[in-house]
């Protein structure tokens, strides 16, 4: 029985070996046929390699909050509407492109609810992006001193979903704005964006200085058809403060 299992492991099929040792435990097999035995390791090494896979995705989407979908706050009179919520939640508004934006004062769990956004993401199997846009400029200048912008911009415009976080808190203008620009035209209706920032939408033009044709062509590319969230009331810190250290005592 240890042989079977070892060639399972071999065969890089840790979910099947590991359900085939259990049903060893259990004496489970003697009772299954060939069949349904066969049908219960294959549904196991599926299911372990979904797992995986979801773990990596969220890994390397370098969230700030540990957020799931369900442990998001609805509550209509804070601007989180829990029907608009459960929708995004089937992650179509990802395949369709549609972008998401998410406004309010710090502290009102805007960037719990774009982590929460991109967890479920990644565990459709989507793969997601999260940057605050300081560090995604960072990124930016590292590459274009590396020779190495284009491979930077087409890895971007690859990913489903990108979440950016603080939008809002420095100036574009120059490079920057045009960077900026060409990263919203190439996921335009065809990758989701979320943007996240303390600023209204309405004051966003005011962030983006000195090229009036790049601002009122990323704006347009982002506002008319988003999914919008206005969050409000007192700060929600303390709450998510508690729920981070839940998470980590359960990993």
């Amino acid at each position: 029985m240890d042989e079977i299992s070892n060639r399972l492991k071999s065969l890089k099929m840790p979910g099947a070996a590991h359900y085939w040792t259990t049903m060893q435990e259990t004496r489970q097999a003697d009772s299954l046929s060939l069949k349904d035995g066969l049908q219960l390791l294959i549904q196991a090494e599926t299911d372990s390699r979904r797992q995986s896979r979801n773990a990596r995705l969220i890994k390397n989407a370098h969230f700030r909050y540990h957020a799931a979908i369900d442990e998001v706050i609805c509550d209509s009179r804070r601007g989180v509407d829990k029907q608009k919520v459960l929708n995004l939640a089937t992650c179509d508004y990802v395949r369709k492109g549609i972008s998401v934006l998410i406004t309010g004062a710090s502290g009102t769990g805007k960037s719990w609810l774009g982590s929460a956004l991109g967890h479920q993401a990644c565990m459709n199997g989507l793969k997601v992006a999260y940057y605050n846009l300081y560090r995604l400029f960072e990124e930016i200048t590292l590459a274009r001193v590396a020779s190495s912008l284009h491979r930077f911009f087409a890895k971007l415009a690859q990913t489903d979903l990108l979440i950016i976080d603080d939008f809002g808190m420095k100036v574009l203008d120059g490079q920057q704005l045009l960077d900026f620009m060409e990263i919203i035209e190439d996921r335009h209706g065809q990758k989701s964006t979320v943007i996240i920032s303390q600023l209204p939408v309405a004051d966003w033009y005011d962030v983006m200085k000195g090229n009036t044709t790049a601002a009122d062509a990323i704006l347009d590319r982002l506002v008319h058809t988003s999914v919008r969230f206005e969050l409000e009331g007192p700060s929600m810190r303390k709450k998510i403060s508690e729920k981070c250290n839940n998470n980590e005592k359960n990993d």
